[in-house]
């Protein structure tokens, strides 16, 4: 990793503010429903369980904004509205894939520490 420039983590700093809007739940989830095919809004709700519409869409938004996914109107009856990745979206792609295996390979430890500080923030057990 390069050294890291003192504005990096202000708040206002565009690095920032894109990672953030990457790293957010939903954004990740939703490129990852993407990347097998183009999905309507509702499929892609369908596919994230739990997300609110109002979340979904101001996530979606954010995406096209940033130009990872493209926004396209379907003349059908009712209209309906299709999501596709991007060739920027498909870039970040193997970044975050790579975040994700590293939490599927690192679980157990992490479950571990978690495991470890919630007995002793209960005083079950004592400090390292």
């Amino acid at each position: 990793m390069s050294a890291r420039r003192t504005d990096d983590f202000d708040v206002n700093c565009p690095q920032r503010l894109l990672l953030d809007q990457l790293t957010e739940k939903w954004s990740m989830m939703v490129l990852v429903a993407l990347a097998e095919r183009p999905l309507r809004f509702n499929a892609i709700k369908r596919e994230l369980l739990g997300v609110t519409q109002k979340a979904l869409t101001q996530c979606l938004r954010r995406l096209e904004r940033n130009g990872f996914v493209t926004r396209r109107v379907v003349p059908a009856s009712p209209i309906a509205v299709e999501y596709a990745i991007t060739p920027l979206g498909r870039s970040v792609q193997q970044p975050l894939n790579a975040m994700y295996r590293w939490t599927t390979e690192h679980m157990a430890e992490v479950e571990q520490a978690r495991a470890a500080f919630d007995g002793r923030a209960r005083g079950d057990l004592p400090e390292p």
